[in-house]
């Protein structure tokens, strides 16, 4: 059997929407991916740092489309990997400023994860990496990856910690 090279990665998802304008505003908006190109209102392409693009969302199958029913297949979610925790913490930040509710946070061990839905009910997941050499490994030496609840006070924290100062003294919304 042919083993796919270890330098392989997912390029890009492309999302069946039932409005573009709504998912730029999501995507852009909120998330802060930019737009790289459009056509017309019926797709767009959106990367993170300038790559073509990351994300492609269209609506050509699913103009004025309802959500996917619960108990069918399709994409469970995207993830968004994000380089640092501060990166992950300040888009935590965002999330609640803006009122979009998680679906749920959790360590992995590997990751600190955020999971929440776009507008068009497509899961979606912002983590970001721990360095390799904190993975978390079994007493044989295999990857003990976990789901634990994620210290989101921690994360807000360390997310002001890499930031200068606030001159106007607001701090995150209460998580309570």
């Amino acid at each position: 059997m042919m083993k796919i090279p270890a330098g392989t990665r997912i390029g890009h998802v492309h999302l069946k929407v039932a409005d573009l304008e709504r998912a730029l505003n999501f995507y852009c908006g909120v998330l802060g991916f930019e737009l790289m190109q459009r056509l017309g209102d019926s797709a767009a392409f959106i990367s993170a740092g300038g790559y073509h693009h990351h994300i492609g969302l269209n609506t050509w199958e699913s103009r004025g489309g309802g959500q996917p029913s619960p108990g069918t297949t399709g994409l469970y979610h995207l993830a968004i990997l994000y380089p640092a925790r501060p990166d992950l913490g300040r888009a935590l930040r965002t999330l609640l400023d803006r009122g979009i509710q998680l679906d749920g946070a959790a360590d992995h061990g590997v990751s600190e994860a955020l999971y929440l839905r776009d507008p068009d009910g497509n899961g979606v997941e912002l983590y970001w990496d721990r360095p390799r050499e904190q993975w978390p490994v079994t007493p044989d030496g295999k990857l003990g990856m976990y789901t634990r609840a994620l210290d989101l006070h921690g994360l807000l924290a360390a997310a002001k910690a890499d930031e200068p100062v606030d001159p106007v003294g607001e701090g995150p919304k209460d998580l309570a």
